[in-house]
């Protein structure tokens, strides 16, 4: 007869597996607990530091002058006596309308084409109307900067005299030509759907790509046309030539805050010195510092307010590299455990019922699978409106894609034990209870361990992402890099991700190696 406990992986201890089991979940639940008081106690310890301190947050969206402008904001009311927290390069319009007006933020720069045209599309224009809009949400604007970053649409300027270009319309002679814009211009209602149909333009092969890679596209010759902002450094840097917008297709695109009308009347005091001070060349020599020059954003937004007279700031040096690796590594690990664990919490349940009922078991495994399917972003985009930015949306992100290796592995365990073995369990009388703590979950164990392994290995890159939404980690200096072109950021945030993934994977082969006996090594599944 076969002895029952040849099955238990914690050395043959009756009971050992269920023990186990808890021990694990005991374990997860912990670590999900030290991981939210330790980041309550850092949040305490930092409002400690000066509770006296109103705070106030604003985020910037993915392009350098708008990072430039929230820094300059932040130096504003810094000097108005606010703590201030910079959400950089928290996402597009959208993103960051949304999250204003959900509260999570409480001011950003913006541009009145940008909020007429793409935020409220298709409604009443005008500045009244838009003012009235956003009264509705509890939101209003501040007085124009002083500049106009309207869109401009840019050629290499010799390849555009070489074919007679100079203005829109003159594209709809040349269909042969390759387009390459920023991917917000190709969706927005005042973007490249817009033109082609004012200018009556035949290009149907368009490329989208972020804003700044694009000009790196231009400049190699990848692409013939692209977007650029009026105000962008890259325009002279280039050498681009800047196609007359002849049929006044584009609006103005002034520039201001937009906060919540609640905001303190101290800090929009405090914004309002900057109101008229900032011409586009001062904007453009601002970009300048941080495109071209390597600068960082808070040193170029101190430079415009000290070159528009607003304020003369010393910006004191930032984090150090083992410092700022630090912050990245424990956001990204709180971002990728606390999926993780509630995703075992949920997960495996629904394997073992999958293993147990096999018309459910096709449900369950078609609904994960096609969960699996829907790209990371749109997922992202979803479900700030329900959850908000940075932590929430992520963390659920990053447990709808944990579900599918979980789910399957754990019923591909339970249904791949050989029927001589549940024979054997069957024979010995153990109740169903027993059998699955004792037999048949031991045996499934190299399966499920795999299936940990995956998803926390794809939770790991895909955490990343978080960064879009300001939940930090190892995708911030990344975005960042690619923002400035500055491969060693990349490297900053890229290598220490592809290590974590690698430490997962040494890791939980441990693991394998402590709760699972030798003779079930090596045994995943099918």
């Amino acid at each position: 007869m076969t002895d029952d406990r040849s099955f238990d992986w914690t050395r043959n201890r009756p009971g050992g597996s269920l023990r186990l089991f808890a021990t694990l979940s005991l374990l997860t639940c912990l670590s999900i607990l030290i991981l939210a008081v330790s980041s309550g106690a850092r949040a305490a310890s930092s409002a400690s530091t000066d509770d006296a301190r109103p705070e106030i947050t604003i985020a910037s969206k993915t392009h350098t002058e708008s990072v430039v402008l929230a820094e300059a904001a932040r130096l504003l009311l810094e000097d108005a006596g606010f703590k201030v927290r910079h959400r950089a390069e928290l996402g597009g319009s959208q993103v960051v309308f949304k999250a204003l007006e959900n509260g999570d933020i409480d001011l950003y720069p913006d541009y009145t084409g940008t909020l007429q045209h793409e935020i409220f599309a298709g409604q009443a224009p005008g500045i009244a109307a838009l003012r009235q809009r956003l009264a509705e949400r509890g939101l209003t604007l501040g007085p124009p900067l002083g500049f106009d970053n309207t869109y401009a649409i840019a050629m290499r300027a010799g390849h555009a005299q070489r074919l007679g270009i100079e203005t829109l319309a003159d594209l709809a002679r040349h269909p042969d030509l390759t387009l390459g814009f920023s991917n917000e211009f190709l969706d927005r209602g005042d973007g490249w759907r817009g033109m082609a149909k004012r200018y009556d333009l035949p290009h149907r092969d368009v490329q989208g790509m972020q804003h700044d890679l694009a000009y790196r596209a231009i400049a190699s010759g990848r692409i013939d046309v692209t977007d650029a902002y009026a105000t962008d450094a890259e325009i002279v840097a280039y050498d681009l030539a800047v196609l007359r917008d002849n049929r006044r297709y584009f609006p103005g695109y002034e520039g201001l805050y937009v906060y919540a009308q609640d905001l303190d009347p101290r800090a929009v005091r405090a914004l309002n010195r900057l109101a008229g001070a900032i011409d586009a060349d001062t904007m453009r020599r601002a970009n300048a510092l941080v495109k071209l020059e390597g600068r960082p954003d808070g040193v170029a937004a101190a430079k415009l307010l000290g070159d528009t007279g607003t304020l003369d700031v010393d910006i004191a040096s930032g984090p150090g590299l083992a410092e700022r690796l630090w912050g990245y590594t424990l956001a990204h690990l709180a971002l990728v455990a606390v999926s993780l664990g509630l995703a075992l919490v949920i997960a495996v349940p629904l394997g073992i019922a999958a293993a147990r009922l096999p018309r459910l078991g096709q449900v369950v495994l078609g609904t994960v699978g096609v969960l699996q399917t829907i790209p990371s972003l749109a997922l992202l985009v979803v479900l700030i409106p329900l959850l908000g930015i940075g932590w929430a949306p992520t963390v659920a992100m990053l447990f709808v894609y944990s579900l599918l290796p979980l789910v399957r592995n754990t019923h591909a365990g339970l249904t791949g034990i050989p029927l001589s073995l549940q024979h054997a369990a069957q024979a010995l009388g153990l109740p169903a209870r027993a059998k699955l703590w004792r037999i048949e979950l031991p045996l499934a164990l190299p399966t499920i361990l795999a299936g940990v392994k995956t998803a926390a290995v794809i939770n790991v890159g895909t955490a990343t992402l978080g960064a879009l939404v300001g939940a930090g980690g190892y995708g911030q200096p990344i975005l960042t890099g690619i923002r400035l072109n500055d491969q060693s950021l990349i490297l900053e945030g890229a290598i220490p991700s592809a290590v974590l993934a690698l430490l997962v994977v040494v890791v939980f082969e441990g693991v394998e190696r402590a709760l699972v006996a030798p003779p079930l090594r090596g045994k995943t599944g099918r």
